[in-house]
């Protein structure tokens, strides 16, 4: 049977031992239903409940919820057990502390998410030894640090690792550690370096959204691959970094902390950018007029945010989307070319140069050797 988390908004007057006792008296009647509640989560901070409950449908669950005790789920979205271990640390109960009948369980299901995103400074490769095999090596010693700090992996995949954490500090003291920290891949003779950006946000499993933690992953996601610097992080990152360490301030020298007006606009320019990046006639005045800035307004917020005016910034996001393409092999250089929002593929071929220090076709044939 498919596997469901479940989300009640509850009241202020709602504790940890009246989830408890709610979550008991599911067990009780749950047979009935054809539901088996395999945990829960209470976050008092926020005051949210979630399930997870093994069913065959979503209206079963919402049945045995209001039989039980009518409190009934605001949202309900399919997951993958794995997926939410991955997250959250566990897909059932722990077992009962002793004297304690209702088996409280204190784990509000709140997670700090972090994505690093692993980029090619340059991508020339005179040794003939792969690029994929010095990724390999670098990416060992960052998932080191990942889990000496308490972190789980939930997806890795090329360039691109996504990181559960329970605590907040734990998350910053992890980022800081895998930029000053000796990330240099120990394959010398090859002539490939690599920059390493982490992009951190937080949040709770269950939103308006379809997945698991999207709406947090998304903005992670953006932050890492937008933000200028190595290591940015959401507001309510620092603010919740800030109130675990005693209202120390973040390490500014080191990371950036986006405030929501930042945020705000940070979600705007992607939203519009990811709908319109093919656009081979998009130009600055269409970003303008999309999200509301005249055109000096919005080069100095791209420069204060992402570092590069609006044109460089386009150009950026469709050279990383061609790399994907190539990597991939989906067509030839022309049709990726056009297909990204090049004009023609010459233009495309001197900007990856510019951008990469090596031609598309010569990167296509190096990276056939990792093949």
């Amino acid at each position: 049977m498919p596997i469901y988390m479940d989300r009640h908004d509850v009241s202020e007057e709602v504790t940890a031992e009246i989830v408890a006792d709610l979550h008991q008296k599911d067990l009780k009647i749950q047979h009935k239903f054809n539901c088996k509640g395999l945990t829960y989560w209470f976050d008092d901070t926020r005051k949210t409940a979630f399930c997870l409950v093994e069913a065959p449908n979503k209206k079963a669950i919402q049945e045995m919820h209001d039989k039980a005790h009518g409190a009934v789920p605001h949202r309900i979205i399919e997951v993958d057990s794995t997926v939410v271990e991955s997250f959250l640390g566990r897909i059932e109960d722990p077992k009962k502390s002793q004297n304690t009948a209702l088996n409280i369980i204190n784990d509000p299901a709140f997670r700090t998410i972090m994505v690093a995103s692993i980029k090619h400074l340059s991508l020339k490769n005179p040794s003939g030894r792969s690029v994929k095999q010095a990724m390999d090596e670098y990416n060992k010693s960052i998932i080191g640090t990942i889990t000496t700090l308490n972190g789980r992996i939930v997806k890795q995949k090329n360039n691109y690792i996504l990181i559960s954490f329970n605590s907040v500090t734990d998350a910053i003291v992890c980022a800081l550690k895998i930029q000053t920290g000796n990330q240099h891949t120990a394959a010398s003779d090859i002539v490939t370096s690599f920059t390493t950006k982490i992009g951190l946000s937080a949040g709770v499993p269950v939103t308006s959204k379809e997945g698991i933690f999207e709406d947090t992953i998304q903005l992670a996601e953006r932050i890492c691959d937008v933000v200028k610097g190595k290591i940015a992080i959401s507001a309510e990152v620092r603010d919740l970094y800030e109130s675990e360490n005693l209202n120390t301030p973040i390490d500014s020298e080191h990371i950036i902390a986006l405030d929501s007006i930042d945020e705000k606009f940070l979600n705007g320019l992607m939203d519009y950018t990811e709908k319109e990046w093919r656009n081979t006639s998009l130009t600055a005045d269409d970003f303008s007029k999309s999200l509301g800035y005249s055109k000096s307004q919005l080069y100095r917020k791209m420069i204060a945010i992402t570092g590069k005016s609006p044109n460089s910034f386009l150009k950026e996001y469709r050279l990383d989307r061609a790399i994907e393409l190539l990597n991939k092999k989906n067509g030839n250089i022309s049709d990726i070319a056009y297909e990204t929002g090049f004009n023609t593929p010459a233009y495309f071929s001197k900007c990856f140069q510019k951008a990469y220090d090596i031609l598309p076709s010569v990167y296509t044939k190096t990276s056939n050797l990792s093949s």
